[in-house]
């Protein structure tokens, strides 16, 4: 049993709290059997610390007391195990595509992701956003981050380089009503912006065209809501 902080492999895993060393190293830590077992199905799984001496996955486990296992967590309750998982990296573009501008809370990106994974938005492409190994982001995901190619672009770049894609901006004041919208062509991408913000204007100038949501009694509802009602209206929409 692991029982002193000073440890090596204790020590590697509290350097992955920090993105710098993350993005270093190409690893990030999960918490709790839920997330283990997502990674393991996806073969990222690379090492695991439990509570337990005897552990019921096919992966290298290493038992440590309850001391370590807390200054590991990032969770109030530490959980039964902890896992080192590799940062799966891929150029990879699937026809749906949902981009984000500046989302920088950590349950409305755990909240798309999920809805991404639900509905066939399998690549999510970030700018200036919230890191999406932040454990919050993480645990609210629910195992989603397995599911989707995901890596930072610069949009307006990213645009310029594929025009074949059409890209749809989300914008509260001028977009065109969403039920405007019928058909769509076989590749899209869907694009949503900051919570205080939006979409960058710059962005929005380059886009096929821009949508909003109609709504009663409300001005806007977050980014996490907004998101995932589109991509599944895009998810059931007929091609052009």
């Amino acid at each position: 049993m692991i029982r002193s902080l000073t440890n090596e492999k204790i020590k590697h895993v509290l350097k992955l709290k920090d993105k710098k060393y993350r993005q270093e190293y190409g690893e990030f830590v999960v918490e709790g059997t839920h997330l283990i077992e997502e990674a393991i199905a996806f073969g990222l799984c690379k090492f695991i610390f439990s509570l337990t001496e005897n552990s019921p996955y096919p992966v290298e486990t290493l038992q440590v007391s309850i001391e370590v296992m807390k200054k590991m967590s990032n969770l109030t309750t530490s959980p039964g195990m902890i896992a080192i998982c590799s940062i799966q990296v891929s150029n990879a573009l699937t026809d749906k595509i949902l981009i984000l501008d500046g989302v920088q809370d950590p349950g409305n990106l755990g909240t798309l992701i999920r809805s991404a994974s639900a509905f066939g938005f399998r690549t999510i492409l970030v700018q200036n956003s919230v890191d999406l190994y932040n454990p919050k982001v993480l645990r609210s995901t629910q195992g989603g981050i397995f599911k989707i190619n995901y890596r930072e672009i610069d949009i307006e770049k990213f645009m310029n380089e594929h025009q074949e894609i059409h890209f749809i901006g989300t914008d509260l004041a001028s977009g065109i009503p969403f039920s405007n919208v019928h058909a769509t062509p076989a590749k899209i991408a869907l694009i949503l912006g900051n919570e205080g913000s939006g979409v960058q204007t710059t962005i929005l100038n380059k886009t096929a065209y821009n949508i909003k949501i109609e709504m009663q009694d409300m001005e806007s509802i977050n980014v996490g809501a907004a998101g995932s009602i589109l991509m599944y209206a895009f998810s059931q929409m007929k091609g052009i």
